[in-house]
């Protein structure tokens, strides 16, 4: 006879962690098929705490990014977690950017975002001297985290009570009667246990766990594309010169490549945005005359040669090529026939902000089901 546990999570990224932190009590397992948590998406971003500014204002982007941005700062006092304001300005360039400076700032005040202002040149001069731009909107909520640290502190909580396995893939998945069979593959070979509850957070690979699931893939509109960003490196004798969180208004595809800062001084450019058919990080060093020439209009300090290929990281998307953003999917199956699965599909940014709002938003859902 097959093990039984009563709640099962697929995935161990930061909403995976999140999810277990919230639900955290015995009889919860975890299945990772890396050897550790945090390898895909969580570990490769930008490690920036946003604000929810971009998304609509009825979307479960914006309203979990709004509610995580809190949970995440108090979160991270709490368990001496490197996390701290530092905000972030979007910098007009030119005033043909005005318009879109204007239209990101009320979208930000629809969202219920505080403390978002104008700045005039000589304000954006006087905070940045060493960044251009003719205006800007000010961020004060945006900040930056220590993303391996917050996701390490997710983890000491929730292994007080919950069970996580790692190496660990789940291959098969059987709806029987009210429960699911979910068939695994780790070092001791194919084995299985059953769950009332099974909550997929498997972040790239959602879409493989919910069609395992019976999911209906095409019908329900779960297919997941890759959208992949590059980040290069400055080198350390640029860093300091830039004290915020720099963005360019965006254009009509993503944030556009901005500065990233991280909890221990090191600084990089990126992400750029493009999709690919496979996981597959690898950098493309001929890029760096692309990031250049991006960089020189908001940081004019930085050379060419002060930029380095360095890591890359890739999203799921709900969203084709050319189509518009689309909201998560965080969602009880039932109606579709599956009685205790929980969809997380198209977990993407601001996912490492929202994590802790996500595991609310899910562990309201568990309550539902359970009664």
């Amino acid at each position: 006879m097959s093990l039984e546990v009563d709640i099962a999570v697929i995935g161990a990224g930061v909403v995976g962690l999140a999810i277990a932190s919230e639900l955290a009590r015995e009889g919860v397992f975890v299945l990772e098929k890396n050897e550790s948590f945090g390898h895909e998406a969580s570990s490769r971003n930008s490690e920036v705490v946003h604000a929810g500014i971009y998304y609509h204002e009825d979307s479960l982007k914006a309203k979990l990014c709004l509610e995580g941005n809190i949970l995440l700062y108090e979160f991270c006092a709490k368990h001496g977690v490197g996390c701290k304001r530092v905000e972030k300005i979007f910098s007009a360039v030119e005033e043909g950017e005005m318009e879109g400076l204007e239209k990101l700032y009320n979208q930000a005040r629809k969202n219920g975002v505080e403390g978002l202002r104008f700045i005039s040149r000589d304000e954006l001069k006087k905070l940045e001297p060493n960044v251009e731009g003719i205006a800007g909107v000010l961020s004060p909520p945006s900040g930056i985290v220590d993303s391996y640290s917050y996701m390490k502190a997710l983890y000491n909580k929730a292994s007080e009570k919950v069970d996580f396995v790692f190496n660990c893939e789940a291959i098969g998945i059987e709806k029987i009667n009210s429960k699911y069979k979910v068939t695994i593959s780790d070092s001791e070979g194919i084995s299985s246990f059953t769950t009332p509850i099974l909550i997929n957070a498997a972040g790239l690979h959602a879409e493989k766990i919910a069609e395992l699931a019976g999911t209906d893939i095409p019908k329900t509109g779960y297919k997941t594309y890759l959208l992949k960003g590059d980040y290069f490196s400055i080198q350390p004798k640029k860093w300091g010169l830039i004290k915020r969180l720099i963005y360019p208004v965006p254009g009509k595809v993503g944030v556009g490549i901005h500065n990233c800062i991280a909890i221990d001084g090191r600084e990089r450019l990126g992400p750029d945005e493009y999709y690919v058919d496979q996981i597959e990080y690898s950098v493309n060093a001929n890029k760096k005359q692309l990031f250049y020439d991006y960089a020189k209009n908001l940081f004019p300090f930085i050379e060419i040669e002060d930029l380095e290929p360095e890591s890359s990281g890739i999203r799921p998307m709900l969203q084709s090529p050319g189509e518009s953003l689309k909201d998560y999917v965080i969602r009880h199956e039932e109606d579709r026939g599956f009685p205790g699965l929980i969809n997380l599909i198209g977990i993407e940014s601001p996912g490492l902000t929202s994590s802790l709002a996500i595991g609310k938003y899910v562990k309201g859902i568990v309550k539902e089901i359970s009664g």
